[in-house]
């Protein structure tokens, strides 16, 4: 960097910078350090002569009582430029007057602006099931455009089970309501258990829901606004359905995407091996079964190991982990692992 300096003062800097191979991104990063003695006098800052075109003091004065007067003060540069010329008069460009009005801090956006309220962050965690359940409504498609049967889900996000489904012909807040206590009743739902977070839909936030979970002594937590990435579970959940070969563009009717979820939702919790748990069925992490899996899929990696150690070249073979904990929106100073 001394010499790019040195010689930067005979050829300058650019010049200096392409014979010796130094990058000038590398130069000017650096040359803040390197103290303001060893700068070359190419490099030292000089005060920059005032335009011979620049307005006066008196003038710059003129033009800020003119911009500011009764009769100009609600309108715009562009405006009072024009009629000042209609009236044979010229004191300075439009931009100019921009320039004067934003040095007074006079060009803000003069309407009332919507303050949306400042959304806390979601940080939820699950250590075991029923603890914190998620749920969401999504859309299938119907028999013809624009129609639509709605589908509601409530999922655990320890086990990802899903413990309760409907599908309705229209979102309801009475028919959420409805579904969420007869799923607490089914999972034996204590007060003071559960944690249930949703999106903001009309439904998530409606009052027959929320007095039931005051009711049920059920802890409600939502998404921020346009933050699915607040809600993750029930949308990659959601994902899976409608990736899944068999499933439709378009539903015939309610029966059929009924049908529909009647096999698939068996299917999720009892077939579908999930990454997330473990390679385990939310079924078998829902119930407690996972320690006992995972120790008979030990054993058999065991037994293939005995047989055939050459073939594991790092270490003996282990099953996936189970997870010990899942979180919504990890802090970022929480050790824990995130699964």
């Amino acid at each position: 960097m001394d010499a790019v300096l040195q010689l930067s003062s005979t050829v300058g800097i650019e010049s200096a910078c392409d014979v010796l191979g130094v990058a000038r991104a590398s130069f000017y990063r650096r040359r803040p350090l390197l103290g303001p003695t060893r700068l070359a006098p190419s490099l030292v800052s000089v005060t920059r002569p005032i335009p011979a075109r620049a307005l006066h003091a008196d003038e710059l004065q003129a033009v800020r009582a003119l911009l500011n007067s009764e009769r100009f003060q609600d309108c715009s540069p562009a405006a009072i430029h024009a009629t000042l010329l209609d009236e044979g008069r010229y004191f300075c460009s439009t931009r100019t007057m921009y320039r004067i009005l934003e040095g007074d801090g006079a060009t803000r956006e003069r309407r009332d602006q919507l303050v949306h309220p400042q959304y806390q962050k979601p940080e939820l965690l699950a250590a075991a099931p029923n603890q914190l359940w998620s749920w969401d409504i999504t859309k299938l498609r119907g028999p013809a455009k624009w129609t639509y049967f709605y589908l509601y889900v409530i999922l655990d996000v320890f086990s990802r089970y899903v413990v309760g489904w409907m599908v309705a012909p229209r979102e309801s807040a009475e028919l959420a309501r409805r579904l969420i206590e007869e799923t607490c009743e089914k999972q034996n739902i204590q007060p003071d258990q559960l944690g249930l977070h949703a999106d903001r839909g009309s439904a998530m936030r409606s009052k027959p829901v929320a007095l039931l979970l005051a009711d049920l002594s059920v802890t409600k937590t939502h998404s921020r606004p346009y933050t699915s990435n607040d809600n993750p579970y029930s949308e990659s959940q959601f994902r899976t359905m409608k990736y899944r070969p068999d499933f439709p563009d378009r539903f015939g009717c309610i029966q059929d995407s009924r049908a529909f979820c009647q096999t698939f939702f068996p299917w999720y919790n009892d077939d579908h091996r999930h990454s997330g748990i473990g390679m385990m069925t939310p079924a078998t992490v829902h119930y407690g079964l996972a320690a006992g899996v995972r120790e008979n899929r030990q054993a058999a990696l065991d037994v293939a190991y005995a047989a055939h150690p050459e073939r594991f070249v790092r270490r003996p073979p282990t099953p996936p982990q189970l997870p010990k904990e899942v979180w919504i929106n990890k802090p970022l100073n929480s050790d824990e692992d995130t699964h």
